[in-house]
C-alpha cells in the first residue's frame, strides 16, 4: 500500500470505526484530556481488558486526580482502587512513584515531551506517545500490537516489531494522521481486522489491503 492509497482509505476507515466499539481511553479523552489521567490509565490498561481498566481509573481518580493527591495515597489505597487490572500491585506501586516524582521535581506537571516521559519507570513508548497525543494533541505515533500488525497487513509497512513499526511511520505516515491512527486501528483491530481469522467479509477497505501474513479469514 502505498501512501496515496493510504489517504483513500483513510475516510472509510474512519467512517466504519463509528459502528464499532471504541477504546474507553479514547472515548474519556474526548472529555478530559488531563494528562496526568492519561498517563495513569495508561498505566492501568496494559495487559488488562478496556472495561476493567476504565472502571479502575475512575474509582482511583475518585480518590485523587493530580500528581500531589495521588502521591499522598498509601499503596494499599491505590491497590484497592485499581483491583482487578492485571499485575495490580505493581501498577500501584509506578502509580505512587511517578506521582511523587512529579510532585517533587516537575511541579505537578506532566512532561509533553517523549524523551521525557520515557524517563519515569515502567513508562514506555506507547504510553508515552498516547500522553503526548491524546493529553496534549501535539504529534506522535502511537503504536500497539493493533497498529503494528494491521499496517504491515495492508503492506504499508514492513517491520518485526512495534518500535520498527514506529520507526517506519513517523518517515512515511503524513503527520496529519498520527493523532488519530492508534485510537481508530485499536478498535478496528478489536471489532474487523483481528489478529487471527480476520472479518475481512466486513471489511469496508479490503480492496485496498495485501493481506499479507493472512490464513484463513472470513
Amino acid at each position: 500500500m502505498k501512501t496515496t492509497e493510504f489517504h483513500n482509505i483513510w475516510h472509510l476507515l474512519k467512517k466504519q470505526v463509528t459502528t464499532l466499539h471504541v477504546p474507553w481511553l479514547e472515548k474519556k479523552a474526548k472529555t478530559d484530556r488531563d494528562p496526568f489521567k492519561v498517563l495513569v490509565s495508561c498505566i492501568l490498561s496494559l495487559r488488562t481488558q478496556d472495561k476493567t481498566t476504565g472502571e479502575a481509573s475512575e474509582r482511583l481518580f475518585r480518590l485523587a486526580s493530580n500528581p500531589e493527591g495521588m502521591s499522598k495515597l498509601s499503596f494499599e489505597t491505590i491497590e484497592k482502587a485499581i483491583y482487578p487490572v492485571g499485575f495490580y500491585r505493581v501498577k500501584a506501586k509506578r502509580i505512587k512513584e511517578l506521582s511523587r516524582k512529579l510532585a517533587d521535581e516537575y511541579n505537578s506537571k506532566v512532561p509533553d515531551d517523549l524523551d521525557e516521559l520515557l524517563k519515569f519507570k515502567g513508562v514506555g513508548r506507547k504510553t508515552a506517545n498516547l500522553v503526548v497525543t491524546l493529553g496534549y494533541q501535539k504529534p506522535g505515533i502511537c503504536v500497539d500490537t493493533h497498529v503494528h500488525r494491521i499496517t504491515n497487513r495492508w503492506g504499508y509497512v514492513k517491520t518485526k516489531t512495534p518500535e520498527q513499526t514506529e520507526s517506519a511511520l513517523r518517515k512515511t505516515l503524513p503527520q496529519k494522521y498520527w493523532l488519530e491512527i492508534n485510537g481508530l486501528l485499536v478498535a478496528f483491530g478489536q471489532n474487523i481486522c483481528k489478529p487471527i481469522s480476520p472479518l475481512c467479509s466486513k471489511c469496508d477497505i479490503k480492496r485496498f489491503c495485501g493481506k499479507a501474513g493472512v490464513g484463513r479469514r472470513r
